[in-house]
């Protein structure tokens, strides 16, 4: 790709499409799946024995027709021929795809993934996979779990400030109290949501 826009996509209800049954098909389920996915079809006449059990097994040569209904697609095979008509097809339906053997001819990649609770950290470095990898190794030695538990707690906080606050001016500044200095140091000591009730009483929890 020579440009990327990076997002993160909600997956849970989307229907996606690996094509390739081995070790590399295995990592884009996984994914998946811990993504909250929950319509992967993997089509390939054979399945690594890691392969998720979750997942919509086609036990077939691939087919134009298994990628009907996908909007994201994984050419996940060990054919480069194999991987371009699958290509070909994705972009024929208008549906995204990943090619796990040409990252750059694709329509988006996979970035290394660090996660931790709500916390997700993804690193790309122009299609080197490793040196990514070295950066999100890195980067996980750094977190501050403060923030993690931070991130966790504003599953249910950041509802209680919409549903609360009518004002878009004082939800902001709330939110902004939220991710300060001063509330990493309430979560540390399990106390945000008194922390943050005693500097806006208005909030309902």
């Amino acid at each position: 790709m020579p440009h990327g826009y990076p997002l993160m996509l909600d997956v849970s209800q989307r229907l996606v499409v690996v094509i390739g049954g081995g070790a590399v098909a295995v990592r884009k389920a996984k994914g998946l799946l811990e993504a909250g996915a929950t319509r992967v079809r993997v089509v390939a006449p054979g399945f690594h024995p890691e392969m998720p059990p979750q997942v919509e097994r086609v036990v077939a040569t691939y087919e134009t027709k298994h990628l009907d209904g996908a909007q994201l697609v994984f050419a996940a095979t060990d054919s480069p021929a194999v991987n371009e008509q699958v290509a070909r097809d994705a972009a024929a339906r208008g549906a995204w795809i990943n090619r796990s053997d040409d990252g750059e001819r694709g329509d988006f990649a996979t970035p290394a993934r660090l996660r931790q609770g709500e916390v997700i950290v993804t690193v790309s470095t122009a299609g080197n996979a490793a040196l990514a990898a070295a950066i999100r190794d890195d980067l996980a030695a750094k977190l501050d779990p403060r923030h993690v538990k931070l991130a966790d707690a504003m599953k249910t906080l950041r509802p209680a400030v919409r549903n609360s606050v009518a004002d878009p001016q004082r939800r902001a500044a709330i939110l902004r109290d939220l991710a300060s200095e001063g509330a990493l140091h309430a979560v540390a000591v399990d106390n945000l949501r008194e922390w943050i009730q005693s500097r806006y009483p208005d909030l309902k929890f």
